[in-house]
């Protein structure tokens, strides 16, 4: 079975996905940690998309794995999509979740900039827990709210302003129409960073690509409803022949 490679958003890691271990009984999840995040916040942080892009795909080439599906959240959807156009013969099958051609996100809760400066004035760990408490509709009252918060707190001052740096200055637009790899689009509909303008526009430029809307969801649908998102995901991932 072809593995799944999972790249996760600004101020994520690798274990934002535990509750997809499901999915690994059918095939290998491969769940990466971008470096300046999660298990590799040591690693010097990268400021530019393309830059993170390239080292997953080096990441992987190292690991001998020469194909493979992929699935980026959020600032990771960015990074997946530039994956797809630096590398799409490896890329089996292509999922964007809770994310947008364009990484100056508008409709976010705040303008990037602003998060910038607040991270600024405020310090990582402050930062951490008020960026990790809008992924969830319930606030910080969401049962998985202080394990994202947790994993945030990882990432230093550096690495922040890197992600919010690379996001601020890419644009996929251009390439949407040249994804070629069958592709789901994955949205909670109660969203705070990604507005329905972002997501309509993937779908309606990528040649022949679905479209799942979970409800009562907000930017961490995964860990707010696992079950859906996970049978949504291996319905997708599982289907032999997908329609034109």
């Amino acid at each position: 079975m072809t593995p799944l490679v999972c790249v996760h958003g600004f101020m994520g890691g690798s274990d934002q996905w535990a509750l997809q271990a499901p999915l690994a009984e059918d095939r290998e999840l491969i769940c990466v940690d971008l470096p300046g995040f999660g298990r590799n916040a040591s690693l010097p942080p990268i400021s530019s998309i393309q830059g993170f892009a390239e080292w997953v795909l080096d990441a992987l080439a190292r690991r001998g794995i020469s194909n493979f599906d992929l699935m980026g959240h959020s600032m990771g959807g960015m990074i997946v999509q530039d994956m797809a156009r630096l590398d799409p013969a490896r890329i089996r099958r292509l999922v964007l979740y809770g994310t947008g051609a364009v990484g100056a996100l508008p409709g976010r809760f705040e303008p990037i900039d602003v998060s910038m400066r607040r991270a600024r004035q405020d310090g990582a760990p402050a930062t951490a827990h008020r960026i990790a408490a809008k992924w969830f509709r319930a606030g910080e009252d969401a049962e998985e709210y202080l394990g994202c918060a947790a994993i945030a707190e990882q990432a230093g001052l550096p690495a922040i302003l890197a992600g919010l740096e690379a996001m601020r200055d890419w644009s996929g637009k251009d390439q949407l129409a040249q994804i070629s790899a069958p592709t789901l689009i994955i949205w909670g509909d109660c969203d705070q960073s990604y507005a329905w303008s972002q997501i309509s526009e993937l779908w309606a430029q990528i040649p022949g690509c679905r479209l799942a809307v979970l409800p009562d969801a907000g930017h961490a649908a995964h860990l707010e409803h696992p079950a859906l998102f996970n049978m949504v995901l291996s319905d997708f991932l599982n289907r032999t022949v997908l329609d034109s």
